[in-house]
């Protein structure tokens, strides 16, 4: 998984980034130390998270937030902060950041965020280098049609001995897991974009059709999109 850090403090960065590659050794993390290089690498790199200090030069964290907000970016924010403010917190709701860390970060809350980014979006990290390249292949192109065959060609490997590997490491069947992720992802954007039609978030998750995700959608939620929608409107 690709992680984006931003702190104007390079110490700041090194030791949160050892903290995360001590834990996921997998995961490329890019660092910036401004809102400005941040948003460079936004054009050429897609990050499911992001750790950013609110306190920047420039344009503030919480100003990144805004404008990954307002240009539809699906990534989750933690903000860190040297300062318990209340009025940060306010923003931080509104914003709908995932969580609000305070300087220095301790390991032991920095590793929760992120058991509960993974859970929250259905993320999974393995100890097998071919299932994590696999399984990053599935988050950043869930809304394409994917095919266990072409993704085992792009891993160099026959589709029988994946789909085998596939169920041994992650415990779920390859279909199964796709399933699911669309779905999880399908929540996030009715709950962010409550005028979306039902169509729009089929085809935006990589459904063929409204009614095929609305039978898995009931099958593994217990309710219809509709109601969902309802619920969470």
């Amino acid at each position: 998984m690709k992680l984006l850090m931003i702190d104007d403090e390079p110490l700041e960065l090194e030791q949160l980034s050892y903290l995360v590659k001590k834990q996921y050794p997998n995961w490329d993390i890019f660092t910036a130390e401004d809102a400005f290089e941040a948003r460079q690498l936004l054009k050429t790199h897609s990050f499911p998270l992001a750790f950013v200090d609110i306190q920047l030069p420039g344009d503030t964290g919480l100003d990144f937030c805004e404008y990954l907000r307002t240009n539809d970016y699906d990534t989750e924010v933690v903000l860190i902060t040297a300062y318990q403010d209340f009025s940060y917190a306010k923003q931080a709701i509104r914003l709908d950041v995932l969580d609000y860390l305070v300087k220095p970060v301790i390991e032991k809350e920095l590793l929760k965020v992120i058991e509960d980014f993974l859970a929250k979006n259905a993320y999974m990290e393995t100890k097998s280098v071919l299932i994590n390249k696999v399984l990053d292949i599935v988050h950043e192109d869930y809304g394409q049609k994917l095919q266990l065959t072409d993704l085992a060609r792009k891993v160099f490997v026959t589709p029988t001995y994946l789909s085998k590997k596939f169920t041994e490491v992650t415990g779920v069947k390859f279909t199964d897991y796709i399933t699911n992720f669309r779905i999880q992802k399908a929540k996030q954007l009715m709950t962010n974009h409550p005028e979306w039609s039902l169509l729009q978030v089929a085809e935006e998750v990589g459904f063929s059709s409204q009614h095929h995700f609305s039978n898995l959608f009931k099958k593994i939620e217990g309710i219809t999109p509709s109601q969902f929608k309802e619920k969470h409107s």
